[in-house]
C-alpha cells in the first residue's frame, strides 16, 4: 500500500483529499494538530474499505521540529510515496495595518515549514527512486485579492518552489505540481453572505463555485499513472473564475 502525507488533513480540502485517498487504497497519513470529530469518523470508515488513514499529531509552526517528525514518519509508515503539501492559515488583513507577527505567521505556516517539510521527505524519495508531490496555492497568487496581500504573496511562493523543484528532482523520478483552487465551496465561504457567494459564483465560467472533492479528484489524478508525465504543472479549480 502506497503511503501519502497529507498535511491540514482534519478537514476541509485536507480531509477530502484524504478521504478520496482511502477509497483509492493509499494509506492516508493526515497531519494536522488536532485529529477531530470528522477525521475520527473518515478513519473509521476507511478502515472498511481497501486503504486506510492514519492520524499524526504534529504543529507544523515548529519548524525545527520537522527533521524528527518526519524520521518518525519513516520508521513509522515505511517509504512515503507522496506529499500534499496542504496545510495553510487565510488570515486576511491590510499589509498597512497588519500586525507583524501575522505576516511571519503566515510566511512560516504557508511557505517555510511547507518548502522544510518537502526538503526532508524528498530526501527519502530521491533515496526511494520516485514520488509525487502536490502543493496548494491559489488562484490569489497570481490574480491577487484585496485584503490578501501577505497570503498572495505566500501562494505565489508556492508556484515559485513547485515549478523550480520540478526540475531539480525530475531526473529522480519525482513529480511536483500544484493546484491552484479558487473559491471552494467550504465552511469558509458558507459564512459569506448569500449575495456574496452568488456574486463569486456568477463570475465563473459555470456559474458556481467548485467543491473540495474536485480537488480531490485532482490530487488523485496527479498521484495516478495518469499523472506521471505532469510535473512543473499548476492545476487550476475554479469553475472557470479566471477564464
Amino acid at each position: 500500500m502506497r503511503k501519502v502525507v497529507v498535511t491540514g488533513g482534519s478537514r476541509g480540502i485536507g480531509l477530502a483529499i484524504a478521504q478520496r485517498l482511502a477509497a483509492a487504497g493509499y494509506g492516508v497519513v493526515a497531519v494536522a494538530r488536532r485529529e477531530g470529530d470528522e477525521l475520527s469518523a473518515a478513519i473509521a470508515a476507511a478502515a472498511a474499505g481497501p486503504g486506510a488513514i492514519h492520524f499524526k499529531a504534529f504543529d507544523l509552526g515548529e519548524i525545527d521540529a520537522i527533521p524528527d517528525f518526519v524520521k518518525g514518519l519513516r520508521q513509522e509508515f515505511g517509504s512515503i510515496y507522496g506529499l500534499i503539501n496542504n496545510a495553510g492559515i487565510g488570515t486576511e488583513g491590510v499589509l498597512a495595518t497588519m500586525h507583524n507577527s501575522q505576516i511571519e505567521a503566515l510566511i512560516r505556516i504557508n511557505v517555510t515549514s511547507p518548502v522544510v517539510l518537502t526538503k526532508y521527505i524528498v530526501r527519502q524519495m530521491m533515496a526511494d527512486g520516485g514520488g509525487r508531490i502536490v502543493n496548494m496555492s491559489s488562484i490569489i497568487g497570481s490574480t491577487g485579492y484585496n485584503g490578501l496581500s501577505v497570503y498572495g504573496a505566500t501562494k505565489a511562493a508556492a508556484l515559485g518552489f513547485t515549478r523550480s523543484l520540478a526540475r531539480e528532482v525530475g531526473r529522480l523520478g519525482i513529480t511536483v505540481n500544484a493546484i491552484a483552487p479558487g473559491f471552494i465551496d467550504t465552511e469558509l465561504t458558507k459564512g459569506l453572505a448569500g449575495e456574496g457567494r452568488d456574486k463569486i459564483a456568477g463570475r465563473s465560467a459555470l456559474r458556481r463555485l467548485p467543491e473540495v472533492d474536485d480537488v480531490a479528484r485532482m490530487v488523485e489524478y496527479l498521484l495516478g499513472d495518469g499523472g506521471r508525465n505532469i510535473t512543473g504543472a499548476v492545476q487550476t479549480i475554479d469553475a472557470g473564475n479566471t477564464a
